[in-house]
């Protein structure tokens, strides 16, 4: 919810958030975020969708993709990133809010991902797409930055999804270990897993504690990037080697759906990628040290 709703929130007009957040807020609709292009991933400023004005109407064409929440029948609009001009000779992006329908929009057929397949993902594409002047959400230029600081928060809210998934299979893998029973004995008797499950419960406390202190730094309105790209780096992880690490401790029940590891496993990947990939955020603790690349 908070991909759609927030640049609402952030950064709309009173008469924008009269007009979308209400329903929004009661789950009514859902909205998309729509930043990711085939050529505008991790390298977000390579945007090549383009907006222009012509009267009191945008003119939009290109393509997104990845982006959540876009084809569900109760999508009410997607936030576009555009080219709109030029800037002190660089590309000149903001933000536009494209209503579900409007002629041109097109929600292209849902990914077949290899998991988080409750989540709606689709590639869009505009052609042609006109929408009111009005629609411009924050300032001329200004989609660029708002939409990154979308980003640091949502990156919290991610660690917090990931330490959540990381916890779920330290939690399946120490049942498992307690009632699994080899050469005679449980195997949470065998120190191999019990160092295995010791790691893993090490992880999410790890983890709690990074995204704790980012959204408590965030909350009191002080400078939270860093600490949300550490976050994201290390429950991210941690969802992944947990998930990893258990389905070894299931063994071959691991490998099976009826387990919720398995699920895991398919899962947990996206954290490493998806509000910015594990990259990403080693490139902005690393700016964040002074090391400019």
């Amino acid at each position: 919810m908070s991909l759609g709703a927030m640049p609402i929130h952030r950064f709309g007009t009173e008469e924008q958030k009269q007009e979308y957040l209400p329903s929004l807020l009661s789950g009514e609709h859902l909205a998309g975020f729509g930043l990711t292009e085939p050529e505008a991933g991790s390298d977000a400023g390579a945007t090549r969708t383009t907006a222009h004005l012509d009267g009191e109407e945008w003119v939009i064409d290109g393509t997104k993709q990845f982006i959540t929440n876009s084809g569900t029948d109760i999508t009410r609009f997607v936030t576009v990133t555009a080219v709109t001009g030029q800037r002190e000779g660089r590309k000149e992006i903001s933000t536009i809010i494209v209503p579900n329908g409007t002629p041109g929009f097109t929600v292209e057929p849902a990914y077949d991902k290899v998991g988080w397949n409750a989540s709606d993902t689709h590639p869009l594409t505009l052609q042609g797409v006109r929408v009111p002047k009005g629609n411009l959400l924050g300032e001329r230029g200004s989609g660029f930055r708002s939409f990154l600081s979308i980003l640091d928060e949502g990156r919290i809210a991610i660690s917090a999804l990931a330490t959540g998934a990381a916890e779920g299979c330290l939690e399946a893998a120490v049942d498992y270990a307690q009632q699994r029973t080899v050469f005679g004995a449980a195997l949470s008797t065998r120190q191999n897993a019990q160092f295995t499950l010791a790691r893993m419960r090490a992880r999410v406390h790890t983890a709690r504690l990074a995204w704790h202190h980012a959204a408590r730094l965030r909350d009191a309105g002080r400078p939270f990037a860093e600490e949300a790209a550490i976050a994201k780096l290390v429950s991210g992880e941690a969802a992944m080697d947990n998930a990893r690490d258990a389905t070894q401790i299931f063994g071959g029940n691991g490998f099976m759906n009826e387990y919720a590891v398995g699920r895991h496993y398919r899962d947990s990947k996206i954290l490493e990628i998806g509000e910015g990939t594990t990259e990403v955020q080693l490139l902005v603790i690393a700016r964040s040290l002074g090391l400019a690349g």
